[in-house]
């Protein structure tokens, strides 16, 4: 029997990456959009994380012709509201590096306290068929925001969310423990339950 394949709406590599390792052991073939020689941009102008991933999810479904998930995810900051949030990779401007991004969150909040800077990464899944059908799941996971970036692993915000318990920023987690207790962890943990009762059905 051949191998159902699932295409992975992103173009960020840290997340293909990320999302590979993830959703390791499924009974599905990952692709890539460049695996298909895709090349879609879809604007993000959704107000969710739910709706942006949805807004991917079903563009690169229809462009793809398979099985497609897409997430959103994004940052948000107590002290700033819940900023940045849906707007967490165009915050710092459409075009800014990771480390523009981080420089820009930190400048937000340099005057408060280590003890005020509760923060949680949120993540939405959509995995979408060609056909319209649509499944949705959710992650998250809290922590605070460091003083500074620390650690290598990762990408994004991972250099300044730190985790009190572990004394540790995102960053600095080895990958196996990152991927059992980040945000997109959770979210994946339930995808892989969503898309073992799609193949069970024939998709």
């Amino acid at each position: 029997m051949t191998e159902a394949k699932l295409l992975l709406a992103t173009t960020n590599r840290g997340k293909l990456e990320e999302l590979r390792l993830l959703l390791a052991g499924i009974p599905f073939e990952l692709v890539g959009p460049a695996d298909l020689g895709l090349n879609l941009e879809v604007e993000e102008n959704g107000g969710t994380y739910s709706a942006n991933a949805r807004l991917k999810a079903t563009a690169f479904a229809r462009a793809g012709g398979m099985l497609t998930l897409a997430d959103d995810s994004g940052l948000e900051v107590d002290a700033l509201g819940g900023a940045p949030g849906v707007m967490s990779s165009r915050w710092a401007g459409p075009h800014a590096t990771d480390r523009q991004r981080i420089d820009f969150l930190l400048s937000k909040i340099k005057d408060v306290p280590m003890k005020n800077r509760q923060a949680h990464f949120c993540c939405t899944m959509v995995i979408a068929s060609p056909r319209g059908g649509l499944r949705m799941c959710s992650g998250s996971c809290a922590g605070l925001i460091g003083m500074a970036p620390r650690g290598e692993h990762g990408f994004g915000y991972d250099p300044v969310f730190y985790f009190p318990n572990l004394g540790k920023t995102m960053a600095e987690l080895p990958p196996d423990i990152k991927n059992r207790i980040s945000h997109r962890a959770k979210a994946a943990a339930r995808a892989k339950k969503i898309l073992a009762g799609l193949l069970q059905n024939n998709l």
